[in-house]
This record gives structure tokens, C-alpha cells and sequence, in this order.
């Protein structure tokens, strides 16, 4: 079933762009920045020119204008820019704004590539569990230069990232999430290993047994490995959490409505994995997800309890509702323990991260001066933005713990992104360097190329750098 799933889900984007076409066939797509009037367009008639000027049409970001031709048929269409340094993706308001047919764009383009890009992201769609046929394709012939793999590559990752968030948890649970990297991972020639139910507890993952044993659904650690052994080492570990309840520190209903996204990160590493692997980079890669439901049982753990991990800290549990963060700690110990060159987490974490910086920004957490800026550069390049924060150590006594070595939530209402982190830090030491992500995973109000719902958030970001710091 999953695998059928990865099929359609790439013959849907192959669609969106045609084999080799000299697109005289295509309609023709020009921008406007907001600077500028149409006037500035030379291929548009004056009769265009009129009706842009008879229905008020403004060059404002993402607005998109269709223009007819004589007889009323569509001759083409006009997408605003906005003012200058605007967003990235605004080529993904045309995916939903224009009719079924096939396009193209007409003049030059800052970046054809990620306009391409932003093209299949806002034609994005979940229609699983909708009835009716699908939506026709809008197909674009891609510019000059761009190079279609690497578009369809992004394009694929992205949207696996999605269709797991957008999964609701009676179909997305632990073992449906092994199949999905299961499948991801034999598509791609890499190895998988799985710790499941109470082998996690022989195998010393003692925290990712305590947060899913009181689920039916049995926790398990998912492992993949890929490429070549003497590569650089870059290990990605993704929270996993296919529902979340909060466990006896019940969430209220509001707050647990859109639990179903806590295997954000989870997705997030995998559409970033699908990205590395289908595009060869030359690193030795490790996937970790630890997945687990956050139950409510007869022996769900409790607040005040003290459990062992792999590093050996003793953790005392503040609140059953930070779980994440505990089976994180887990697969974080396992793949610090390898030296990776690169260790990134992705999770979607805090609710602190929200309040700090929205849903839109994730905080990035990276105590390298030089990579932290590159992160940021690349995010915002490709429109997959993030914002350094701090790993702030005089915030680390938060977490004194009355009776184990440290607890893992902080004493009060304040930093909670930033004591998360410095938790999470505290099970790496042998890593070169360490890079932790505290994603939302979910677009709450669409925008161009990124419809409402689930969301790999700094997945595009980490591809874009690591394509070009490893290469062949």
C-alpha cells in the first residue's frame, strides 16, 4: 500500500512537468514586481493592458491576473511580486490560480529552478480520503537550464514529508510509519533495522519503551543506513510521535486535536533523506526515528518517575506531556556514539517555539558560528526559513532535578524551546557538531507554495546546504 502510495505520489509530480517541449504550445506566465506597471510587459496587447487596468488589478505578492485573449479564450497570466526581497515561493500561488492547461514562463526569472519548485509545491494536494477525481494537472514546461531531477527530487521529499503529517493517526501509527521508511529505504538501496516493543529494552532504549508501552501499538526504533561506509557521517534523528495525548497530563481538547502532526519531525527527516539519497550525495547517511504513541494506560509513566536511559542520566519526569523530548534523548545517545560529522535533530517539540517566533520560523539551535548563518542563508534562499536561538547554559540549571541527574522539563514558564534544547544537548559529546530544529510542522493559513497542512519544515533548508557543502 505504501509503496503504491510513493508511485502515484510521483507519477502526480511528474505531470506537473512534461518531457522536452519547446513550450510554443504553452500559455505564457510573465511577473510583475510591485514597482512596475504593465506597461513594462511588451508581449501583452493593449487590450490586456485594459482589462488589467479595468479590474484594478494591483502587482501585489502572490495576486495573479488571467488574461483572455479575443475571443475570451486564456492567453496568458500575470503573477505579482511584491516589493523587493519578497517571498521565494510566489510562483506556487500560480499552481492553484490558473486553469488545468500547460504553461510557461515568459522573460527571465531570478531562480527558474526554485520557481519550479515552488510550482509543484503549491500544486500539493492531500485528497486521500476525498471523493471524486482528482485535481487535472497544471503542467509547466520547465525553463531553460533547469534541471528536471533535481526539481522532481525536492518536489517528492516535500511531499512525502506532508502526506505523513497530513495522515491521521488511525492510519499513521508506528508500524505504518516503519513501512513508509521501510519503503523510502529500499527505493533507494539503503538498509533498515528496526527495535520493536520490549526488545527496547534489551537493546538499552529504556525512555522510548516508557513513553509507547502504554500504547497497542508497540514503540519502536527505526534505523537506515545508506552510502558509502568512509563518506562523511550525517546521522538525522526525527521525533516520531504518531499521536500525542499528552499521557496522564492529559492535553485539553484543543491543544490535542492536532496531535496527528507530532511525528513532524519524523517526516522531516525522511523528505530530507529522500532528497540526499535520491540525489547521491557522496555521505555516509543515518536515519533515526524513534516511534511511539504518548498513551494513556494503566502503565503509562508517570510524573515523578525516574527513568534510566541509554547514556546512563537518570531522568525524572516533570510532565508526561514532554515526551519528545525523552525518546529523542534515546536515539540521540545510539547515534552520538558513532561520531557522526553531522548530527541533526528535527522535532516538533515546544509550544514555547510557537510563542517565540510563530509558526512560520523554527527555531535553529547550533553552537558553530559559521554553519548556524549558512542554515540561515540556505532557509532563506529556498524559502524554507529558520531563526538562531541559543543553547543559553546558565538555563540549564532549569532543569535541577530533585531526585534523578537531571529533569527533563524546566522548573518554570520561561525558555522552555531553549531548555528543551539544552536537554537534548546534553546526550551529545562525541558529535562534531550538532544541529537541533524545533519545527512546527504544519501550515496553519496557506500561502504560495505551501497549502494549509502538514508541513517538513527545514527539510528544503538542509538540503540546499548539504547539496552543495557535499558534493561528488
Amino acid at each position: 500500500m505504501v509503496a503504491d502510495t510513493m508511485k502515484i505520489r510521483r507519477a502526480g509530480l511528474e505531470a506537473l512537468f512534461p518531457g522536452e517541449d519547446d513550450g510554443a504550445a504553452a500559455v505564457p506566465l510573465w511577473t510583475l514586481s510591485g514597482d512596475r506597471t504593465p506597461e513594462v510587459l511588451p508581449d501583452l496587447t493593449p487590450t490586456q493592458r485594459a482589462w488589467l487596468d479595468a479590474t484594478g488589478w494591483k502587482p501585489e505578492a502572490g495576486a495573479v491576473a488571467l488574461l483572455p485573449d479575443a475571443d475570451g479564450a486564456l492567453a496568458g497570466a500575470v503573477l505579482g511580486l511584491g516589493n523587493a526581497g519578497g517571498d521565494p515561493l510566489l510562483a506556487g500561488a500560480l499552481a492553484r490560480a490558473l486553469p488545468a492547461g500547460r504553461y510557461r514562463f515568459a522573460g527571465d526569472l531570478d531562480d527558474p529552478e526554485l520557481a519550479a519548485v515552488a510550482w509543484a509545491l503549491g500544486a500539493y494536494e492531500f485528497s486521500r480520503y476525498k471523493s471524486g477525481e482528482p485535481r487535472a494537472p497544471r503542467a509547466l514546461v520547465l525553463p531553460d537550464g533547469v534541471d528536471r531531477a533535481a526539481v522532481l527530487r525536492i518536489a517528492e521529499g516535500v511531499a512525502l514529508g506532508r502526506d505523513l503529517i497530513n495522515t491521521p493517526a488511525n492510519d499513521l501509527g508506528p508500524a505504518e510509519l516503519e513501512a513508509a521508511a521501510r519503503d523510502l529505504a529500499e527505493a533507494h538501496g539503503a538498509a533498515v533495522a528496526v527495535t520493536e516493543g520490549e526488545a527496547l529494552l534489551a537493546e538499552s532504549f529504556p525512555m522510548i519503551h516508557a513513553v509507547g508501552r502504554a500504547s497497542d501499538r508497540p514503540p519502536r526504533l527505526i534505523d537506515i543506513a545508506w552510502g558509502e561506509a568512509g563518506a562523511p557521517k550525517l546521522t538525522l534523528v526525527g521525533k516520531g510521535i504518531c499521536f500525542d495525548t499528552g499521557g496522564l497530563n492529559l492535553k485539553p481538547a484543543q491543544a490535542m486535536s492536532l496531535m496527528k502532526k507530532d511525528m513532524g519531525g519524523a517526516a522531516a527527516v525522511l523528505a530530507l533523506a529522500l532528497m540526499i539519497m535520491d540525489g547521491r550525495l557522496p555521505v555516509r547517511l543515518r536515519v533515526l526515528i524513534p516511534a511511539a504513541d504518548n498513551n494513556v494506560s494503566a502503565n503509562a509513566f508517570r510524573p515523578g518517575d525516574v527513568l534510566a536511559s541509554r547514556k546512563g542520566i537518570a531522568v525524572e519526569i516533570g510532565n508526561t506531556d514532554a515526551e519528545g523530548r525523552l525518546v529523542l534523548a534515546d536515539a540521540l545517545a545510539l547515534a552520538d556514539e558513532e561520531a557522526p560529522e553531522t548530527l541533526v535533530t528535527m522535532a516538533t517539540l515546544t509550544g514555547a517555539a510557537r510563542v517565540a517566533l510563530g509558526p512560520d520560523l523554527p527555531p535553529l539551535y547550533v553552537d558553530d558560528d559559521a554553519l548556524a548563518g549558512e542554515i540561515q542563508a540556505a532557509g532563506d534562499r529556498v524559502g524554507d526559513p529558520v531563526w538562531r536561538m541559543p543553547f543559553w547554559a546558565p538555563y540549564d540549571k532549569l532543569l535541577k532535578a530533585r531526585t534523578g541527574d537531571v529533569n527533563h522539563i524546566s522548573s518554570g514558564p520561561f525558555a522552555g524551546s531553549v531548555t528543551a534544547a539544552l536537554f537534548l544537548k546534553r546526550f551529545v559529546g562525541a558529535a562534531a557538531r550538532y544541529v537541533h530544529l524545533d519545527i512546527y510542522g504544519w501550515v496553519p493559513q496557506a500561502k504560495p507554495g505551501r497549502p494549509e497542512g502538514g508541513e517538513p519544515q527545514a527539510a528544503r533548508a538542509l538540503y540546499e546546504l548539504f547539496r552543495s557543502t557535499y558534493t561528488a
